[in-house]
């Protein structure tokens, strides 16, 4: 793969599917691959503890099975890490966090290439990239750059209000609403609100796609997508490593030990 698969798919027009990836080992992004349904894997840094060379092994796993991959990163230090990132190989990143539409074009320049056209500081580091490419042109390295797909969480209730200037942003190509992050900021536990928290990430999605802008929505179970999919929703990330092993690991736990209390 010597090309960014996720942003192909984008350029089409097609749909696209993801999952979440807590393990940085290689082996698992294989198994999400080998079962030949996902578009990629989105590694949640945010959450998970990785070194550097994590990011090489995980892309590379991605690059195998033909999957694009993104992470998922802190809003405090997410400009050294998704350099870091994107010369590993990742095809998308994920910004945290952002909750006005200043916090969103400073983030971009942090990725976007330092030319005279666009003015980002993202250099040429000798790295890997997308199918270890490390010696290319340097105009073919600024377009692999712009290649980039950029997904911003909208977790915060100032990026609520703030969504219309937010996707105004030139490069902002994917939104995903955070109902957890939202509800902290607003001071209020979630399953207290649902209504309300329901309601602005409808006003994310409609605005978002009113702006040219892919809402993309998390969904733990199949049947939740004809909800996202009839608001025009068409990009979604099916499952997350962790809750799957915990939903498992409390349902078979819970039945097991119904069954010893009977010894």
């Amino acid at each position: 793969m010597k090309e960014n698969h996720l942003r192909n798919l984008l350029n089409s027009g097609k749909p696209t599917m993801g999952t979440r990836m807590w393990s940085t080992l290689p082996f698992f992004t294989e198994a999400v691959g080998a079962t030949g349904f996902y578009d990629y894997v989105e590694f949640v840094a945010e959450y998970a503890p990785f070194t550097l060379y994590d990011l090489d092994n995980i892309c590379m796993a991605c690059e195998l099975h033909g999957m694009g991959s993104m992470i998922k990163l802190d809003f405090l230090n997410r400009g050294y890490f998704a350099q870091k990132a994107i010369q590993s190989g990742f095809q998308s990143v994920m910004f945290t966090d952002c909750r006005t539409a200043d916090e969103v074009i400073s983030s971009l320049k942090m990725i976007t290439p330092e030319t005279l056209e666009e003015g980002g500081t993202f250099g040429y580091a000798n790295r890997r990239y997308i199918g270890f490419q490390p010696r290319i042109t340097q105009m073919a390295h600024a377009q692999r750059q712009r290649d980039i797909v950029v997904s911003l969480m909208i977790e915060k209730r100032a990026a609520i209000e703030n969504i219309e200037e937010i996707c105004k942003v030139p490069g902002v190509d994917m939104v995903q609403f955070g109902p957890s992050d939202y509800s902290l900021s607003n001071g209020w536990d979630a399953k207290d609100h649902v209504p309300e928290t329901k309601e602005a990430e409808r006003h994310m999605i409609k605005t978002a796609i009113a702006n040219g802008v892919r809402p993309r929505c998390e969904i733990q179970k199949v049947e939740d997508a004809r909800y996202y999919v009839e608001l025009g929703v068409r990009d979604f990330c099916m499952g997350d490593q962790m809750w799957k092993l915990m939903a498992s690991w409390a349902h078979d736990g819970e039945k097991l030990r119904d069954v010893l209390a009977t010894v």
